[in-house]
């Protein structure tokens, strides 16, 4: 690593070193600080501002994360980089992925595919596996959940299977807000017909965030949604298997 690029200098919101939910095996994950959604659900309202986050270099992030090299090789994990947003800061989380890969280490990019695509394509040619968070399909519903349109986020995703890029589709099942039926069934569809798509997790809504939105005085929209059931869940399932889709 050159002196130049191994002071690269990038806000994160803070780290995970024996990250299960992330990609496969064990992985050090990366939480980045910013984000241009205003999800919900997030249970990471705090990462919305760029600026409140901790200032760190490249080099000193990879010197961290070179001190579990072994066990993400035992377990056939890696290093994941999560936000708030990790493609707001394109320099940043390309040379670190660009430095995981020279030391052999698995990279998985943990993104909504929001922002701009042009910037995004240098990153993702250090990246091994996208986890792309579709929050919903009908564009309406979308819009309520995030904010902002699920246009980029589809040019992002055609982009993918274009390069031909491993990906894993994250999908937050919300009762009565993304649970709709065909709405859930458009996505399905939509999934299946991306040939790079590994498969689909389907991640039950939680309020283990809701904390942090009255810490910084934000209105919580979901305070009296209850999680999804396993019998909800399941059925949700079922629709992207009938279109022959791999989900978890």
């Amino acid at each position: 690593m050159n002196a130049r690029t191994s002071q690269i200098l990038g806000h994160i919101h803070s780290l995970e070193t024996c990250g299960t939910v992330d990609g496969p095996g064990i992985r050090f994950v990366i939480f980045t600080q910013g984000c241009l959604l205003r999800c919900l659900y997030c249970h990471n309202p705090d990462t919305r501002d760029m600026k409140t986050g901790k200032e760190i270099t490249v080099g000193e992030l990879v010197t961290e994360i070179e001190k579990y090299r072994s066990y993400m090789k035992f377990t056939g994990g890696g290093v994941t980089i999560s936000g708030g947003e990790p493609l707001l800061q394109p320099e940043f989380v390309r040379e670190v992925f660009r430095q995981c890969q020279k030391l052999n280490i698995h990279t998985a990019l943990d993104t909504s595919g929001f922002p701009d695509l042009t910037t995004s394509k240098s990153v993702l040619e250090f990246v091994d596996l996208v986890l792309l968070d579709i929050k919903s399909f009908d564009p309406n519903t979308y819009l309520h959940v995030t904010g902002v349109s699920i246009e980029p986020t589809l040019r992002f995703a055609e982009y993918l299977q274009e390069i031909n890029k491993p990906t894993w589709i994250r999908f937050v099942l919300v009762p009565h807000v993304t649970d709709g039926h065909e709405n859930v069934r458009q996505l399905a569809k939509y999934v299946s017909q991306l040939t790079n798509v590994e498969k689909v997790e389907i991640l039950p809504f939680h309020k283990l965030g809701e904390y942090k939105w009255h810490e910084l005085g934000y209105h919580y929209e979901l305070g009296n949604t209850i999680p999804p059931s396993l019998e909800e869940i399941e059925k949700v399932k079922d629709i992207f298997k009938h279109y022959g889709v791999k989900v978890e």
